[in-house]
């Protein structure tokens, strides 16, 4: 793992720096695999970002769309990961209706849907029985109590390590989430995080050592590259050690 933590001044300069970062990574996997997959995360801080991605010229038909997680309404739920990433930049490019992927939330049982997602990844990544697929980019955040995507502080989600996708729970109310195996698996993560109210989750995920239940962020430990990209409100008293590469 290549871990890197950048402290920027700004929401708009973390939008600038992930941009450059998944444009890098989208022409990397072009060049090496004529395709390029990107899971994207909920939540209002990535929303400039995918903005600004629809602003630019892409081949569209070559890029494939997944989310890291989603809630447990429909897609045009004003809480809604899918919605909003429509709203913000798939509805306003031509990409592919069969490029988008989106966590269905359409079954009485959520357990059902996650099964059927799964299925859907196996099939588009031509996955055997056991294998983790290697997304080029999935982009997360974090929660002021060290969550990620929808895996919770002393959740069951944490413990799953056989599947793709599982049921999470926030508060008693279902989601949808990628495990930490197939997190881990992407060639590059990229946290954004804002907000002096990460501080104290953010020393706890970046330390050496720690636990992984009461912080689930700190499951994340790819196989690829790993980008923190904090907004000085997130960075500015953190320990300069935990800014060590790895």
């Amino acid at each position: 793992m290549s871990r890197k933590v950048e402290v920027l001044p700004d929401r708009s300069a973390i939008v600038q720096r992930s941009l450059e970062l998944v444009l890098a990574s989208l022409q990397n996997a072009l060049a090496e695999r004529g395709q390029f997959t990107i899971a994207l995360a909920g939540g209002s801080t990535p929303k400039p970002l995918y903005e600004a991605i629809a602003s630019q010229d892409l081949p569209w038909e070559k890029i494939h769309v997944f989310w890291g997680d989603e809630r447990y309404v429909p897609a045009d739920h004003p809480d809604s990961n899918e919605g909003m990433a429509r709203h913000a930049w798939l509805d306003l490019v031509a990409i592919p209706p069969a490029n988008i992927h989106p966590i269905p939330t359409d079954e009485a049982d959520p357990a059902i849907a996650a099964q059927k997602h799964e299925r859907q990844l196996q099939e588009f990544f031509q996955l055997g029985a056991g294998e983790f697929p290697a997304l080029d980019v999935v982009l997360l955040g974090i929660g002021d109590d060290g969550h990620t995507a929808s895996l919770f502080p002393h959740t069951e989600a944490l413990t799953v390590r056989d599947r793709l996708i599982t049921v999470g729970n926030k508060d008693g109310q279902p989601r949808i989430t990628f495990t930490s195996p197939l997190i881990n698996q992407a060639r590059t993560i990229i946290f954004l995080v804002t907000g002096a109210n990460k501080q104290n989750a953010l020393t706890h995920i970046l330390a050496e050592t720690g636990d992984e239940t009461t912080y689930p962020a700190r499951l994340i430990q790819p196989q690829g590259q790993l980008w923190w990209l904090l907004d000085q409100a997130a960075g500015e008293n953190l320990d300069p050690s935990l800014f060590a590469s790895k």
